[in-house]
This record gives C-alpha cells, sequence and structure tokens, in this order.
C-alpha cells in the first residue's frame, strides 16, 4: 500500500514516529510490527486491521459502535 500510494519508507516512519531503519526492518519482516502500529496503518490508509493482516480481502473497516448513553 506505501508504494502503490507513491510513499516513502521515510514518510511513512515519520507518521509511526519510528525510524527510517526501524520500518524498514518492519517491511523485510526482521521485526514484527506491534499493535499500535498496525492500528495507525489501518486509519492512515482506511482500511482494516485484517486487511493489513491479510486474513481478509475486504478493504472497509469496520463501522465503530456506537456507546450506549447510561
Amino acid at each position: 500500500m506505501r508504494i502503490d500510494g507513491g510513499l516513502t519508507q521515510k514518510q511513512i516512519a515519520k507518521l509511526l514516529n519510528v525510524s527510517q531503519n526501524t520500518y524498514s526492518q518492519y517491511e523485510i519482516g526482521i521485526t514484527r510490527y506491534p499493535l499500535d502500529v498496525v492500528v495507525t496503518l489501518a486509519q492512515y490508509y482506511h482500511v482494516s486491521v485484517d486487511y493489513l493482516v491479510g486474513l481478509t480481502d475486504e478493504t472497509t473497516p469496520y463501522p465503530r459502535k456506537r456507546q450506549a448513553k447510561p
């Protein structure tokens, strides 16, 4: 998605507040993506976390549940 969007590793690393080297390690599989990073990427790309981790081909994020009023 990063490449398709014309983005550099440095740009996404800045979004995630990590070094470009750390982000590179995520992409090539040396280091696992922390959950907060996965959530941030899903929000940034407007896709579901399930899509990012390969559990679905459906890109549309799930709608947020409304909070019940007390």
